[in-house]
């Protein structure tokens, strides 16, 4: 019944409650606990996480940087730095916004360190800020300059007539302009089974498809694998595999011009998620001077079957 192969690393145990493997957007589904935290660890979180929490931690952790070097400054004597106005609020701020100066190397003349203990403050403050912002550079370069893949999977995983059996379906896109490259996948189904013991456990198959090569793609590539008599889905109905407990989980790789090497990118669907009975709509077509066209719009678009 299919090609079943050992754990590729996902694990044997499940559950009757357990959750998919990996979420849509390639990560795993894994929560950490215990786990030692690293300085070490830190670049790697900070390149990897998304551009919102990216700048929202940059602006969060230069707010704080600032605000305790104005309270440092309140202690020191706002007055080696500016008359005192007699109010702690403008005394803050005042002490706040030379904070800020100093730590960006700005500098507008207007404030200035007039005292032993506010120039040395100051000068530390200054070096610390260089240093910072140096590795907030290196940040956005790594960010930017990471090789990543950048494949759109469609939304709907389909279930229709193929050849002489059914099929399992889904399609990719490249988001990117660029062509990718060779571009080859794989699909393993997981399964989790109750055993003999009432326990639950993962088997995992690795899934033939019609195709899992091609030279280049400059549209789509719709995946289909053929539910034979090879195909360990072969003894459900149509209606009873979208019960099951499965997930199919997809790794395309490619070589990528942009960065001159091969990316990879991971994605995964759910049996339940199955459309039955329903196709594609053609997401590409020729314009009336012959260019193809490739309308990102349609690429989601299903219809059902005409019988």
């Amino acid at each position: 019944m299919g090609k079943k192969i050992q754990d590729p690393g996902l694990g044997n145990s499940s559950s009757a409650h357990a959750k998919r493997m990996m979420n849509s957007d390639g990560s795993f589904n894994l929560e950490h606990l215990n786990k030692p935290r690293r300085f070490s660890d830190a670049y790697h979180y900070l390149v990897n996480i998304s551009w919102f929490y990216f700048f929202a931690l940059t602006f969060l952790g230069g707010f704080l940087i600032n605000a305790f070097f104005a309270f440092i400054y309140l202690a020191i004597g706002i007055e080696q730095i500016t008359p005192t106005t007699g109010y702690l609020l403008n005394d803050f701020l005042n002490a706040f916004f030379f904070s800020a100066q100093t730590f960006t190397t700005l500098g507008y003349g207007a404030l200035a360190p007039q005292g032993i203990a506010s120039g040395i403050v100051s000068s530390l403050e200054a070096f610390l800020g260089l240093l910072l912002f140096a590795f907030v550079t290196g940040l956005l370069y790594g960010r930017f300059s990471k090789p990543k893949a950048s494949v759109r999977f469609s939304k709907h995983l389909i279930l229709r007539t193929f050849k002489e059996h059914n099929a399992i379906m889904f399609r990719l896109v490249n988001n990117r302009k660029s062509v990718m490259i060779s571009p080859k996948i794989s699909v393993t189904l997981a399964l989790s089974k109750a055993n003999s013991q009432g326990d639950y456990v993962n088997e995992f198959y690795a899934l033939d498809l019609e195709r899992d090569t091609i030279n280049y793609l400059p549209t789509t590539w719709t995946i289909v694998h053929e539910i034979d008599k090879e195909s360990p889905l072969f003894e459900f109905s149509k209606e009873d595999l979208s019960k099951q407990h499965g997930e199919l989980i997809i790794m395309i790789s490619y070589y990528d011009e942009s960065f001159n090497q091969e990316v990879h990118q991971m994605h995964s669907y759910f049996l339940n998620e199955i459309q039955l009975d329903y196709a594609f709509v053609k997401a590409y077509y020729y314009n009336n001077d012959g260019k193809m066209v490739l309308d990102h719009k349609l690429f989601d678009a299903i219809e059902p079957v005409k019988s």
